[in-house]
């Protein structure tokens, strides 16, 4: 993936950036959902396979995080808060059927990949299909994968596929079913006061650091969140955030995304990667259908709970939420606590299911 921590070519930087943004408004122009997030994720995703020098500069990605996170925040008034912690038992139960998918997803590619993959031996055969199957951010299953001494780069390209085609079709999905605008959690702030987004700002940002300081995965969108929901519960409302600064953050997290494509992707490891989207696409129509269950259970919208309960990442389905107007404080619950319930508990599950991997 092209990260770049301190970017020694600026101009790729701002290359990049013009590339996206003029895609978002190319996208805006022609009504295509979530413009701001998918015409830079397309448009530098076919920029970095075509061999263009597309980077994403780390702080911008993290300010993209941060500011999206601390957008979020402010749904979660205390009449919200209040029905999300009513919804304990369902939250609970999309942890344990995200566990469950997951590991049935890696049965499936041990079983579809066990020939060509039989050199690993069968504990790193395992742990590459297990952590490449669960349902967790990439960059830390891909670390787990690493300790379990997987095939780490079949895993990050597996989480990198998902997480792109559940970010895609989602919206388009939502969009084109006419299943959006139903939101009525309205948020508690909707004016901009630019001294109390100075305030909101410099909260939020410590939330980050702290998480950060701490070791805490995703902390800059974790730490923000924490802070910004934490003030809105408490009834303090200091600014809304402009529409351009949330449209900025989605660019940001839309490039992101993309340059995780680099040339020659689509022949690296093809059966593999056919496996993931084929795999992908099942999760996706399974999510679907757990998500109509758990509505006619919980009396949510069903749009909500499958943005809720999908494949995908926490910033990408709480930003299609908030744009598509579905139920921002409900899919991000459901949505962080899967997030953390993974990470915590995806090794542990491993260990019980297939013991310690030997070393390579």
């Amino acid at each position: 993936m092209r990260l770049s921590f301190l970017p020694q070519r600026p101009w790729h930087v701002l290359g990049t950036l013009v590339l996206a943004g003029l895609s978002a408004l190319l996208f805006a122009h022609w009504h295509i959902p979530l413009p701001w997030m998918l015409g830079p994720l397309l448009s530098v995703a076919v920029a970095c396979m075509a061999g263009a020098p597309a980077v994403s500069h780390a702080p911008l990605r993290n300010l993209g995080q941060w500011t999206i996170a601390a957008a979020l925040g402010l749904y979660f008034t205390p009449e919200v808060t209040a029905l999300v912690l009513s919804l304990w038992w369902a939250i609970a139960l999309c942890v344990l059927w995200a566990l469950l998918l997951g590991w049935g997803f890696g049965q499936w590619l041990t079983y579809r990949h066990r020939p060509e993959l039989s050199a690993l031996g069968e504990g790193r055969l395992r742990a590459t299909t297990y952590f490449a199957a669960a349902i967790g951010g990439a960059s830390e299953m891909t670390l787990l994968a690493e300790r379990a001494h997987a095939r780490t780069d079949l895993v990050a390209l597996a989480h990198s596929l998902r997480l792109v085609i559940v970010t895609v079709l989602i919206p388009f999905a939502l969009t084109f079913s006419g299943l959006h605008g139903l939101d009525s959690l309205p948020q508690s702030q909707r004016q901009v006061d630019w001294v109390g987004l100075g305030w909101l700002a410099l909260a939020t940002g410590a939330g980050a650091w702290v998480m950060r300081a701490l070791g805490r995965a995703n902390p800059w969108f974790l730490g923000s969140l924490v802070v910004s929901s934490g003030l809105t519960m408490a009834g303090i409302g200091w600014s809304a955030l402009p529409v351009w600064m949330s449209n900025t953050a989605q660019l940001l997290i839309g490039v992101s995304l993309g340059v995780r494509f680099m040339p020659g992707f689509w022949r690296s490891a093809p059966r593999w990667m056919a496996s993931v989207v084929l795999g992908t696409l099942v999760m996706v129509a399974l999510c679907a259908a757990w998500a109509a269950g758990l509505a006619w259970c919980t009396g949510l919208h069903p749009a909500t709970l499958v943005l809720g309960t999908s494949p995908g990442g926490i910033a990408e389905m709480a930003i299609t939420a908030k744009v598509l107007k579905l139920g921002v404080p409900v899919v991000t619950a459901f949505q962080v606590c899967r997030l953390v319930a993974v990470l915590l508990l995806a090794e542990p599950v491993f260990r019980w299911l297939y013991g310690r991997a030997p070393a390579p």
